[in-house]
């Protein structure tokens, strides 16, 4: 569910859990577009049968795809009205805890855990923890930057 906020109340959002987006599966199509796109054809990833009999057993999407999805899960969580212009501004300590295997779901939970002014505009800090359905451990933890601009 989106939160949705007026820009001129942003401010006061620091410490908000926004929750949990839906769950989106990670295919072996989106893993071989992503290698497709970044030039990162590794085995690991796009070789199936291969990928059978490695470390995981199966492909799993690259590291830097499961960070991408922040993105797409961001938007379904937070959004801001009287804003002209939202920018991905950086993130700030990354780790890949686990693999996300092929065919696996996955989802984001969310907390603003700053609001900083910057010029013309709002900076989110926000926790971001991707989870893998069933899975232990979390696949993606970071620190997302963006920008809103009224």
């Amino acid at each position: 569910m989106t939160t949705v906020v007026a820009f001129e109340d942003a401010a006061g959002l620091a410490g908000t859990d926004l929750g949990w987006s839906e769950w989106l599966e990670v295919t072996q199509d989106r893993v071989n577009l992503f290698a497709d796109a970044t030039d990162d054809h590794q085995w690991i990833h796009v070789d199936p049968e291969r990928a059978a009999d490695g470390p995981f057993g199966g492909p799993i999407a690259h590291g830097f795809l499961s960070l991408s999805l922040t993105t797409l899960f961001w938007s379904e969580l937070f959004d801001a009205t009287g804003v002209t212009t939202r920018v991905n501004y950086g993130l700030d300590k990354v780790r890949f805890v686990s693999p996300v295997r092929v065919g696996a779901k996955v989802r984001m939970n969310a907390v603003i855990a700053e609001v900083t002014e910057v010029a013309g505009g709002l900076q989110f800090a926000v926790d971001q923890t991707i989870e893998i359905e069933g899975g232990t451990k979390p696949a993606v933890v970071a620190r997302g930057l963006y920008r809103f601009y009224a």
